[in-house]
C-alpha cells in the first residue's frame, strides 16, 4: 500500500457498499492494545502518562561509543515468551511480536466476531521493518556464509510483516495493506481502516508498532540528523523548549479495531470513541521556497470531521524537537487555532519518538484524554514563551471545551497528516 493509496481515505461520504450492507459510515474504536517503553496495555500505559513515569533511559540494546544515540524508549518489561507461542518466536522480529501481542489485546478487548474471514482485515503503518532481525541475519550470512542464515528472513525483515503475521494468526482475510510515510504513515494506516470499515468491512485491525533500535536501525536515523546527543533522560527530547536538540528514537505503539457504529450498537459493545475526520498533505522541497501544507491537512481533517476549530479540546502535536521545525508547527497550529487558544501536549516525551507507531499511539492516548476529560501533560518541556502555544506542562489538566481530539504527524520527507477523534454519540 503506497501513500498516494492511503490519500484516498480522507474526505469520502458513506460509499454505496456501507449503505447497502447496512453500515453508518461512522468507524468507532473498540478495542486498544498498546505496547511502549512505559507501560504494556492500556491500564498501565495510562497510568504512566498521567504520573509521568519515563520510559526513555540509557541505550540497552547494544553498546557502542555514543555515534549511534545514548538515549532510547526501550520497551523493557515485555517478555516474548509469555505473548506468543515458540514457533513464532524464531519468525519474527522484535517490533512484530509487539505488534502481535498489541493486537491480541485489541481483538480481545472488542470480543466482535465477523460473519467471515472475508469481513476482517488488517491494515498497519510502519518505517522500518524488522530491521533487528535483518542485521542479524545479513550478520550471519558474511561471518558464516549462506547456509546460517534463516529462511525466515525472506519476510521477517518486511515493512508489511506486521500485517501479514497478525492476519495470518487471526484468521482475518479481507481488506490488508500497509502504508509507508515514516510517523505520518501511522495515522494514514487508520485513516485507510476507515474508509474500509465506511465500504462495508465488519472488522479493521490497524495502527502501527515499530522497533529499529539496533546498530543498523540506529544509523539509518542518525543520518536524518534529527536525534538527540544528550544522555540525560529528562532532558533529551524536549520539543517547543529553547533547549530542543532533537528527538529520542523509541519503540513499540497501538493496533486498534475499527468498526462500525451501527453494527458495534446493535451489539452492545463498548466504544472509546469514533474516528471523526482525517487530512494530509505534502510539503515541497526544503529548497523550493514555498511554506509548509501543514495547516491545510489540519483543516482537512477539521472539514472531513464536520468540526469547527472551536470543537477541538485539545491538540496532540508531532513534537519534532527540532527548533525550526517547532516553530513551523506552532505557526501553522496558531493558524488554526489562533495563538495559544486549545491545549497542546506531547506525551512522547516520556516514550520517545516511535515513528509510525507515534501516530496510533497518540490516538489511542487522545481517546482516553477525552475518556476521563483530562489533557495529560509534556513531560520536562519549558515552553518557549515566543511560540504561540499552550503547551500543557506539569501536571494534567482538566479537559475544557469541545469533545474532540487532534493528533497530528509529520514524516521525514515532508509528509504531514491529520486525526480527528471525538466522544462516540
Amino acid at each position: 500500500m503506497t501513500r498516494t493509496a492511503a490519500r484516498t481515505a480522507s474526505s469520502q461520504l458513506p460509499s454505496s457498499a456501507a449503505v447497502r450492507r447496512g453500515g453508518t459510515g461512522r468507524t468507532v474504536v473498540t478495542g486498544l492494545g498498546i505496547v511502549a517503553p512505559n507501560g504494556l496495555g492500556v491500564r498501565a500505559y495510562w497510568d504512566a502518562v498521567l504520573k509521568g513515569r519515563n520510559g526513555i533511559g540509557p541505550l540497552r540494546r547494544f553498546t557502542g561509543d555514543g555515534r549511534l544515540g545514548r538515549l532510547a524508549g526501550e520497551v523493557s518489561d515485555f517478555v516474548p515468551e509469555d505473548h506468543l507461542p515458540k514457533r513464532l518466536l524464531a519468525q519474527t522480529d522484535p517490533m512484530t511480536q509487539y505488534a502481535l501481542a498489541a493486537a491480541e489485546w485489541a481483538l480481545r478487548e472488542a470480543d466482535c466476531s465477523p460473519s467471515s474471514p472475508l469481513e476482517a482485515g488488517v491494515i498497519t503503518g510502519s518505517a522500518s521493518g524488522g530491521f533487528d532481525f535483518g542485521q542479524r541475519e545479513l550478520q550471519n550470512l558474511w561471518s558464516k556464509g549462506p547456509a546460517h542464515v534463516s529462511a525466515y528472513m525472506s519476510f521477517a525483515w518486511f515493512y508489511a510483516v506486521n500485517t501479514g503475521q497478525i492476519a495470518i494468526r487471526h484468521d482475518l482475510r479481507g481488506p490488508v495493506g500497509v502504508v509507508v510515510a515514516e510517523q505520518a504513515g501511522g495515522l494514514d494506516a487508520l485513516a485507510h481502516a476507515r474508509r474500509k470499515v465506511r465500504g462495508g468491512a465488519e472488522l479493521i485491525v490497524s495502527g502501527a508498532v515499530d522497533s529499529s533500535l539496533c546498530p543498523y536501525g540506529m544509523a539509518a536515523q542518525v543520518k536524518s540528523g534529527r536525534l538527540s546527543g544528550s544522555d540525560d533522560p529528562a532532558a533529551g527530547y524536549l520539543p517547543f523548549d529553547r533547549r530542543a536538540s532533537g528527538h529520542v528514537p523509541g519503540e513499540g505503539g497501538a493496533i486498534l479495531t475499527l468498526e462500525d457504529a451501527e453494527r458495534t450498537a446493535a451489539r452492545g459493545a463498548a466504544v472509546y470513541g469514533e474516528i471523526a475526520g482525517y487530512g494530509a498533505s505534502f510539503d515541497p522541497p526544503p529548497d523550493s521556497g514555498r511554506p509548509s501544507t501543514f495547516a491545510r491537512a489540519v483543516e482537512t481533517a477539521l472539514a472531513d470531521a464536520g468540526l469547527d476549530a472551536s470543537d477541538v479540546a485539545v491538540v496532540f502535536a508531532d513534537g519534532a524537537a527540532v527548533p525550526e521545525m517547532d516553530a513551523a508547527e506552532a505557526e501553522a497550529l496558531a493558524s488554526v487555532f489562533g495563538p495559544r487558544r486549545v491545549p497542546v501536549t506531547v506525551p512522547k516525551t516520556l516514550t520517545g519518538r516511535l515513528y509510525s507507531g507515534a501516530g496510533p499511539l497518540d490516538v489511542a492516548t487522545a481517546l482516553l484524554a477525552l475518556r476521563d476529560e483530562v489533557v495529560p501533560a509534556t513531560a520536562h518541556v519549558d515552553p518557549d514563551p515566543d511560540l504561540p502555544l499552550d503547551v500543557v506542562t506539569g501536571q494534567p489538566r482538566p479537559l475544557a471545551g469541545g469533545r474532540a481530539a487532534l493528533v497530528v504527524a509529520r514524516g521525514y520527507g515532508g509528509f504531514n497528516s491529520a486525526l480527528v477523534v471525538r466522544v462516540a454519540a
